[in-house]
């Protein structure tokens, strides 16, 4: 019988994962040249990583949240989501308010 891994270890194994994709990540930026930087950048900013459409940004509590104009997905730049954490539960339940259809 196997045993269930510990929220410890999904943590953990989840963390190394993480880790092992962001260093490779890192590693191709590396190579890649600074105009091709600039024009991945001027491509993709303000734009949903799930379907590519436009992103409106909303100002709540100094937080800046992302949504998209089409699939409505809901993006937080760095930082952002440790702020949302902290957010008490009214606030965070007024904030999910904003977006419900």
């Amino acid at each position: 019988m196997i045993d269930k891994p510990s929220e410890q270890e999904e943590e953990y194994f989840a963390r190394l994962e993480y880790e092992k994709k962001k260093e490779k990540e890192h590693e191709r930026h590396l190579t890649l040249a600074k105009g091709e930087k600039e024009k991945l950048k001027e491509i993709h900013f303000m734009r949903c990583p799930k379907c590519g459409m436009e992103l409106i940004e909303i100002d709540y509590h100094h937080i800046k949240i992302d949504k998209c104009s089409e699939c409505e997905g809901v993006w937080l730049d760095a930082g952002e989501v440790e702020a949302v954490s902290k957010l008490e539960k009214n606030t965070l339940d007024k904030l999910f308010s904003v977006f419900r259809r």
